[in-house]
């Protein structure tokens, strides 16, 4: 299949679509129709027609999917058939969330290095990885084939901090700092700002009651 401009909305989908599979090979299911994961997923059987046919469609008339395949499948389009090696820049109570999460391995991600300027963190250990202070950063990144830096840092030097993880070969960000990044062309950065996520629930809870009221 040649490759080609996939929208953003159905990449979007995409890791939703291996979470729900993951589920159901787990369960024991071999196959299932395009109808059957809409009324699982609450997605139109049209539009998962639509985001799959992006990518060769996988299905077979009268059959459906075959789970375990289509499962690998987006795997490898999301990438995780390879491994990643991550560091967590900021030791705070978001960081050590992250390097405590166990499921990141399972994807392949694996958590390497971690680094704070605090010093009063700087040799705890999170998940068996020692903190370290920011000035090792550098080395690090260069020496142990570091895919990802995950920032969880207040935005304050922020700016400084990219553009060393860049220098250094990082090329790709995950930023949980509040502040949108400006990165050279081919860096991929995928920005996560708790507070919209949470400013969008409150805007859906507050739309939510008002027609509770007028009803």
């Amino acid at each position: 299949m040649e490759d080609k401009e996939i929208s953003q909305a159905v990449i979007g989908r995409l890791p939703r679509y291996f979470r729900y599979l993951g589920d159901l090979r787990d369960e024991g299911v071999e196959r299932i129709s395009s109808q059957e994961l809409s009324e699982l997923m609450k997605v139109t059987a049209s539009q998962i027609r639509q985001d799959f046919n992006n990518f060769g469609g996988f299905g077979q008339q009268g059959y459906g999917y075959n789970v375990d395949f289509l499962y690998k499948e987006i795997g490898k389009i999301l990438g995780l058939d390879q491994t990643h090696h991550f560091i967590i820049i900021g030791a705070g109570n978001l960081g050590q969330a992250l390097g405590n999460y166990m499921n990141f391995e399972r994807r392949g991600f694996i958590f390497s290095g971690m680094f704070d300027k605090n010093p009063d963190m700087i040799g705890k250990e999170v998940r068996g990885i020692k903190v370290q202070p920011m000035e090792a950063m550098e080395q690090f990144v260069r020496e142990n084939d570091i895919d990802i830096a995950v920032l969880t840092i207040p935005k304050t030097g922020v700016v400084d901090v990219v553009e060393k993880l860049v220098a250094n070969g990082i090329k790709a960000i995950w930023n949980f700092a509040h502040v949108d990044l400006n990165v050279p062309e081919g860096i991929q950065v995928e920005n996560v700002h708790l507070s919209d996520s949470l400013m969008k629930l409150s805007y859906n809870f507050s739309r939510y009651m008002k027609e509770k009221e007028r009803s």
